[in-house]
């Protein structure tokens, strides 16, 4: 099956203030009925790229058997990682950043690394604000998700 997961990440302009997620994920069942999901998670202390990486793990763990996935974000913190392969250095091969600086985010980076395994994943990135109609809902969902703690879960497929 073929999935587009839409994702973005809010912490409200602040390092550290309320952060929230939304992801979308689109996807066309057997009889060619196009189907969407929506994520988003309220209120929690954090940054900004602790959601992005958050709107892509959740995107990618509702997915209960393989598919090819195409996850688009606006994130180059994303997006960049994976097509120039930082992770792998980062990660499975430890690297430091300047003066064995420790790498952020590694426990979510392992997160994703393990939700992304059994998937063939294409990470894409679209300019934010540019009208993507699926990026601009993901948009909304965090901006709203960092708000309020108004939102559930779906339970995935």
């Amino acid at each position: 099956m073929k999935v587009k997961i839409f994702t973005d990440g809010a912490a409200r302009g602040n390092p550290n203030g309320p952060g929230g997620y939304g992801t979308i994920l689109q996807y066309v069942d057997s009889r060619g009925t196009l189907h969407e999901r929506e994520y988003s998670q309220g209120y929690v202390k954090t940054t900004n790229n602790r959601m992005e990486l958050m709107a892509a793990i959740v995107g990618l763990e509702a997915l209960t058997r393989p598919c090819e996935v195409e996850l688009y974000s606006d994130s180059k913190y994303l997006t960049d990682a994976f097509n120039q392969n930082w992770i792998e250095g980062w990660v499975r091969k430890n690297w430091t950043r300047g003066k064995n600086e420790p790498v952020k985010n590694v426990d979510l980076w392992k997160r994703l690394l393990a939700a992304a395994a059994p998937h063939k994943v294409r990470y894409i990135w679209v300019k934010g604000h540019d009208g993507h109609a699926e990026n601009e809902r993901c948009d909304r969902l965090a901006t709203s998700a960092a708000d309020g703690e108004d939102r559930i879960p779906d339970p995935g497929l």
